[in-house]
């Protein structure tokens, strides 16, 4: 994921904690992967802005009939900010999100 222009982001590891999600929003399971029984994980890299929105995000691992539903909930997803040097930063993690049929 490059970075935004004027944007610099750190990637998690090593000092860079994870930010800790305080904002969580379940995907909307789409009515045809329902139907279809489509279950899976979808892999998205994300770019948690330094005020802990998600300011992008894209497929890492695809689930193709899932990939929009998992990319519409991170958007909306809210993390406490990550501080390097005592100074909130940009991050770059992945999250994943579960699909699972009942």
């Amino acid at each position: 994921m490059p970075d935004t222009p004027g944007r610099k982001a750190v990637r998690i590891g090593g000092s860079v904690r994870p930010p800790i999600k305080i904002r969580d929003v379940k995907p909307a399971y789409p009515a045809a992967a329902l139907e279809a029984r489509v279950a899976g994980v979808v892999i998205i890299e994300v770019l948690v802005g330094a005020d802990g929105s998600v300011a992008d995000a894209h497929v890492l691992r695809s689930v193709p009939m899932l990939d929009e539903a998992a990319i519409d909930a991170v958007k909306q997803w809210r993390f406490t900010p990550t501080a390097l040097n005592g100074e909130p930063v940009d991050v770059i993690m992945t999250v994943t999100v579960n699909f699972q049929p009942e």
